[in-house]
């Protein structure tokens, strides 16, 4: 329960998680495209150096041939213009580019992108420098693809979580309402069953009431029944009290009282209970008679021939109790095997699909053991184990 108190501060925290990773994809990603700018520059620094070394005057062929044929090799939109800004050479512009005037727009936003770099002219003579030209140089693909990478990556990640979310809401408020739709079915059922047998204790009264004081203790274990159902449900919502327990007699209990109302119509059930050594483990009582109680039932129902029998088993070993349930019903197909214990799985036609989730439970969760189907094929029955430590 305290976890839904800090419901807030996880938000938050996964809020702020989230906000840190995608700045640190953004400013890796600038670093990236920096790295790769400067890269460029240098490149382009080096062909500036190169042309004014072979420039003698602004129609020399050296000129020509270095920008026709060693800048021709660059990856990335470069164009030449003079002190003036008419652009006279360009490489690595769209085929729609064909005029200066067409290239002129596109040069203010190379240099937006990055600083020009000025053709410097060296005199040898006067030792005086002149500026005869600037080169600019615009972003290659590669880095206006890492520009909107992070855009596209954060884009997808946030539909993938929309679609997460939105799925996961889904399959939550589904399980809500079918474990809040089975909880109601399962309180209806384990009140049911005290509820009917007072009930028919009353018509029995009525038609016999000198008989009184023979029922007496009957009615009365119903009503500690109904009792410990309350308490049951109670203990579920808390952190349950382990004392220590004598397992054959609560096993015993369990069965002395399903054994009274076991279903007689059209059918010869039989409870065998072959725990008869005193056994002490640390267990909360109302909890484990539970778990028990609906691995019993469960195997009662499962029992669709005239005669059957669930027959309950206990074996001892060095730090752990071993209690084995067998019944001869119809037993578990291998495909649902590993579906037994989800909540609102059932094989009968009215089933809820509650029992057995809430038995795991008790079992593992609370007295740190654990349950599971040893045996099952259908037609020879269902041994169900549960392991609990002494």
């Amino acid at each position: 329960m305290r976890l839904y108190q800090h419901t807030g501060n996880i938000k938050a925290g996964l809020f702020l998680l989230g906000l840190a990773l995608v700045s640190g994809l953004m400013l890796h990603t600038q670093s990236l495209v920096k790295n790769l700018r400067e890269d460029n520059r240098e490149i382009v620094q080096l062909y500036a150096e190169l042309m004014a070394k072979a420039v003698v005057n602004e129609s020399d062929e050296n000129l020509n041939f270095i920008f026709e044929n060693v800048i021709k090799k660059v990856q990335f939109p470069i164009v030449q213009t003079n002190v003036e800004g008419e652009p006279l050479s360009w490489r690595n512009l769209s085929e729609d580019i064909k005029t200066s005037k067409d290239v002129k727009p596109i040069v203010g936003v190379m240099d937006r992108q990055n600083e020009p770099i000025s053709l410097v002219y060296h005199d040898l003579k006067t030792g005086e420098e002149y500026i005869w030209g600037v080169l600019h140089f615009g972003d290659s693909q590669l880095i206006q693809r890492l520009i909107w990478l992070p855009y596209f990556e954060i884009g997808a990640i946030s539909l993938f979580i929309l679609l997460g979310f939105v799925g996961f809401s889904f399959i939550r408020n589904s399980e809500k309402q079918h474990i809040w739709v089975g909880m109601a079915r399962e309180t209806a059922h384990q009140l049911g069953t005290p509820v009917s047998a007072l009930m028919g204790w009353v018509d029995w009264l009525r038609e016999n009431p000198e008989k009184t004081l023979d029922i007496v203790e009957e009615m009365n274990a119903d009503l500690n029944r109904l009792n410990q159902v309350s308490e049951r449900f109670s203990q579920m919502g808390s952190t349950p009290k382990l004392e220590e327990t004598d397992l054959s007699e609560l096993v015993k209990t369990v069965v002395d009282y399903l054994e009274k109302r076991l279903p007689t119509k059209g059918k010869s059930l039989k409870l065998v209970n072959e725990i008869t050594s005193k056994t002490n483990i640390y267990a909360n009582i109302t909890l484990l008679s539970w778990a028990i109680e609906n691995i019993i039932k469960n195997g009662i129902d499962a029992i669709t021939q005239e005669r059957g029998e669930v027959r309950i088993r206990l074996r001892m070993e060095k730090e752990e109790v071993r209690i084995q349930i067998h019944d001869d019903g119809k037993g578990v197909e291998k495909k649902d095997l590993k579906n037994v214990f989800r909540p609102g799985f059932s094989t009968k036609n009215r089933g809820w699909g509650l029992g057995l989730s809430l038995t795991q439970r008790i079992i593992q969760d609370i007295h740190r053991g654990k349950i599971f189907i040893k045996q099952s094929s259908p037609g020879s029955g269902t041994t169900f184990e549960i392991i609990l430590p002494t």
